[in-house]
């Protein structure tokens, strides 16, 4: 993953317009700001942009993506450059091996049980043991991807329930849900989800796999990157559970970063810009990487996951997904 680059977050509308080999944004009522296109990985819009064709060749020169995100934080589409780290032998096998009834289920298998083991080390270790253990039952028993889907709906339900033992009343989520979320919790929740997606998305994208053709989540998902989904289930609980609680437990989320409504709930103004600003401190958050013996963050833990899964497709090394160990 390229160090000298980063994420660009635009939390307001504005026009991004190429100048020399800058991105001059334009936003109303203030000066506009440059910003070197060497220094861009990708860009995240949490509100309009307006792009001429000048602007997104330079874009797709320099293969920075944007990632649009709705109100809520939903994934809403991307603008992805032309591949160019694309590999006809890893595509192969990572189709071959999609398709393999067996392989694909123990990639997907190893997806569900890491994904709980994180939620579980991030939530509670001990109410949620038993869950654990019916999950891991469950999945030793399934014979299809439905199946294990619908194990890890059932643990993920008891990680909600243990969640909102731990938050107070305004922030529980009282059940998951999403388009819009219902309440406070959720919102914060589906918005991090969405952060998540794109910043794996963009990872994906650094290497030779398909973005389309996935081993837990069906490939034939429109409008989706089926491959981001299925990393996505490992890594969300690093971020959004995890975000929720630390900032509960120390009370800094107010009433004030919300716009709550009728059976719905969003981040307001100031809510987007602080969960925003929270996301990205966390993403160049770093521990002690036990393998490689040096620090990495947590945006660089999302890449060298995409590069196991790589290595699985072409070397047949046995895929084993991100598991918090600190």
């Amino acid at each position: 993953m390229p160090a000298a680059s980063r994420t660009y977050w635009l939390l307001n509308p504005c026009r991004l317009r190429r100048q020399d080999d800058s991105i001059r944004v334009e936003r109303e009522g203030k000066p506009p700001a440059f910003v070197p296109i060497e220094d861009v990985r990708d860009i995240i819009a949490l509100a309009e942009v307006d792009l001429n064709t000048s602007m997104i060749s330079l874009l797709n020169k320099h293969r920075v993506a944007i990632h649009i995100l709705s109100h809520y934080g939903d994934y809403a589409g991307s603008f992805l450059p032309a591949e160019t780290s694309v590999s006809g032998t890893v595509a192969l096998n990572q189709a071959r091996i999609a398709s393999d009834d067996g392989e694909s289920l123990t990639i997907a298998r190893s997806l569900v049980d890491t994904a709980a083991f994180n939620i579980r080390r991030v939530i509670d270790r001990k109410l949620l043991t038993r869950p654990y253990g019916v999950l891991t039952e469950a999945l030793e028993a399934a014979t299809t991807r439905e199946q294990l889907m619908a194990a890890e709906g059932n643990f993920r339900r008891s990680a909600w329930e243990a969640l909102d033992t731990k938050l107070p009343d305004w922030l529980q989520l009282d059940g998951r849900s999403r388009r819009p979320p219902r309440n406070a919790g959720n919102a914060v929740i589906s918005f991090i989800n969405g952060t998540v997606y794109a910043r794996i998305l963009t990872g994906l994208r650094l290497t030779p796999l398909h973005t389309g053709v996935a081993f837990l989540h069906a490939s034939t998902q429109r409008h989706r990157h089926s491959l981001a989904l299925d990393l996505a289930e490992v890594f969300k609980p690093l971020f959004a559970e995890r975000i929720l609680l630390r900032l509960a437990n120390r009370k800094q989320l107010k009433k004030h970063h919300f716009d709550v409504g009728t059976n719905q709930a969003m981040l307001s103004e100031a809510g987007r810009e602080f969960i925003v600003k929270t996301v990205r401190d966390d993403l160049a958050e770093s521990v002690n990487h036990r393998t490689l013996g040096r620090k990495v963050t947590y945006d660089e833990l999302i890449y060298l996951d995409a590069l196991a899964l790589t290595r699985t497709c072409l070397e047949g090394t046995p895929y084993k997904p991100f598991r918090i160990w600190w």
